[in-house]
């Protein structure tokens, strides 16, 4: 089956393997919760009465980066990579559910905040311990580098990827940590970050590929001046 026009550049070959997290997330919450542990996580999957201020850097703060660097590559190279998602942009909320539901975040999210960063974070700094995760998903990927159906990873340097998980999970903890432990916004920001990548194809450019670290830096940075090391663990936002 074809892709809907707009849409094929997201579609990634991955199989049942892209569920291992999850459901390596809930056999651990089984085996230590029976049918209550599975229950408190699937509600964190759905957890979504937290501050307005976290929607607002769940669903905006990575697509903002991205654009950027997007519009960067645009100056400096005096035209900006071609966006097929732009110019179809009717499949642009299609695309961010598909990769929500399909693309990572529900595959990936229950394991590796909900399960490896909520187990060890308690006992080891969060910042090294956002280090070290964003490195095992990093790892996760590695099969995908030799698979020619997955186009966006398919002979590209794995520093790249490893660099960019890394940095995302050091957002994604404190996203976490402020949202009391909420699983779909932790979803809807690794969502974002993918969506906006399909949207703001900055990567194709080095200029833009630069800029895009740069500015993830400069987000990652700033999250850490306003929360420090501790990434806002034991502090979460009211619900509004």
């Amino acid at each position: 089956m074809e892709a809907p026009e707009g849409l094929a550049p997201i579609f990634v070959t991955g199989g049942l393997a892209a569920w291992g997290p999850l459901i390596g997330a809930l056999v651990v919450a089984a085996a230590d919760g029976g049918g209550q542990g599975v229950k408190r996580l699937l509600r964190r999957l759905v957890q979504w009465r937290f501050a307005g201020a976290c929607w607002a850097a769940a669903v905006l703060l990575l697509p903002v980066v991205i654009g950027a660097a997007w519009v960067v590559a645009g100056v400096v190279d005096g035209v900006r990579p071609a966006s097929e998602a732009l110019e179809n942009p009717a499949v642009l909320p299609i695309a961010f559910l598909y990769i929500l539901v399909l693309g990572g975040p529900l595959q990936e999210e229950a394991g590796w905040r909900g399960t490896l960063l909520e187990r060890t974070q308690s006992r080891y700094a969060p910042l090294a311990i956002s280090v070290v995760v964003g490195l095992v998903w990093a790892i996760w990927h590695l099969p995908l580098f030799d698979l020619p159906s997955a186009g966006i990873y398919y002979e590209k340097p794995f520093w790249g990827l490893a660099l960019s998980t890394v940095l995302l999970s050091v957002l994604l903890t404190w996203l976490y940590n402020r949202t009391g432990g909420s699983l779909l916004a932790v979803m809807v920001m690794h969502a974002s970050f993918n969506w906006a990548h399909y949207a703001f194809p900055a990567l194709e450019s080095d200029s833009g590929g630069l800029a895009y670290f740069a500015l993830l830096i400069a987000a990652c940075a700033a999250i850490l001046w306003l929360s420090g090391p501790s990434l806002g663990k034991g502090r979460s936002d009211p619900a509004t």
